[in-house]
């Protein structure tokens, strides 16, 4: 089996590189220098000169505030550029596996989404996710869906090295802690990626650690186990003004992984001291 993996610049593309080297499996890896994902032909040529039998598609536009003023190129690599995959997967008849979000969602109430509630993305960078969603299951059938936030990894920037950075220049550090979700170490997610992909237990799945709590308590636990004293002020979203607004509900149900047979990943406590340990 050989897997075509995208986005390997980024934390998920470079772990489950990683982990498909590490299992031995045939695999190629494409950035930017590869092909551009707004280049229809370019993405074509590409897969079809390397010829695999999957695509983990894990290349996105992230930058959440900029999307609300960049939503020509958002929506060109969010939407377009994941349907000119999905296109060339239905012709080479190959599996895709498609990255989202828990962005996808409003984030009112306090339950857990399940992977059949209706989407109802509240900024562009999750529309184009959805909308994206909608590209792949439209030209494919063998597609993979996988929902995932709050993702922290080796890398590129992410909200532990943020902190990290942040605890060595201040006493305290005001943070958010009225939004909800379960952070997520991309070397754990990599693991369930490459297990997914050599099956055909096809649908919509949500992936994160096991475990909720707010960036404020992440924080924290960031602090603690890396033992910095560094006090946490924690605020509402209200007081943290961003562009885009941010789901302030994030917990997503992981029932879904059970039904088909994967396994839950670790707590987000442990995946987060295992990455400090491992990283730094």
């Amino acid at each position: 089996m050989k897997i075509l993996v995208t986005g390997i610049n980024g934390q998920l593309g470079y772990d489950v590189m990683k982990c498909l080297k590490k299992r031995k499996i045939d695999c190629v890896g494409a950035g930017r220098q590869e092909f551009d994902l707004t280049d229809q032909k370019a993405v074509e040529r590409f897969i079809i000169d390397e010829a695999p039998d999957a695509v983990i598609h894990c290349a996105a536009y992230t930058a959440v505030d900029k999307a609300e003023e960049e939503k020509d190129l958002c929506y060109k690599v969010n939407v377009e550029g994941t349907e000119h995959i999905a296109k060339i997967c239905k012709t080479l008849d190959i599996k895709m596996l498609y990255i989202s979000t828990d962005y996808v969602f409003s984030g009112t109430g306090e339950e857990y989404y399940e992977i059949t509630d209706q989407p109802a993305p509240i900024g562009y960078y999750g529309k184009t996710k959805f909308l994206g969603e909608e590209a792949v299951k439209k030209w494919i059938d063998k597609y993979f869906i996988v929902r995932i936030s709050w993702v922290f990894g080796k890398n590129g920037n992410n909200f532990v090295k943020t902190m990290l950075r942040l605890g060595k220049e201040r006493e305290e550090i005001s943070v958010v802690a009225d939004q909800i979700g379960s952070p997520t170490y991309t070397a754990d997610l990599a693991v369930l990626l490459c297990d997914m992909i050599e099956t055909e237990q096809y649908g919509t799945y949500h992936a994160t650690n096991e475990g909720v709590c707010s960036w404020a308590e992440f924080a924290e636990e960031i602090f603690r186990i890396a033992k910095m004293p560094v006090t946490v002020k924690r605020i509402s979203s209200e007081e943290y003004k961003t562009k885009a607004i941010r789901p302030k509900n994030s917990r997503l149900s992981k029932s879904c992984l059970e039904q088909a047979g994967f396994k839950r990943l670790p707590k987000w406590q442990d995946a987060l001291w295992r990455y400090l340990e491992e990283e730094f």
